[in-house]
């Protein structure tokens, strides 16, 4: 798949070097496009979905509040 990206990207920058500029644009849309399907392939889990738990942050409401976490 990377290669199919890395190939659309190669087609837009020659097409817009040498050729018709709409040719270009199209092929770097089609190239965003793929990006963004593989980048969704790569972190879909089906046991999370999209969801992306190790990047998740939330607040710990075990620990006391204060100033250094409640400790003296």
């Amino acid at each position: 798949m990377m290669l199919a990206i890395f190939a659309t990207m190669s087609l837009a920058l020659l097409s817009a070097y040498l050729g018709p500029r709409r040719c270009a644009v199209i092929l770097v849309l089609v190239c965003l496009g793929l990006s963004v399907w593989l980048f969704l392939f790569e972190i879909y889990s089906p046991e999370y979905g999209f969801r992306m738990p190790w990047l998740q942050v939330q607040l710990d409401i075990t620990r006391p509040s204060g100033p250094r976490g409640g400790q003296s």
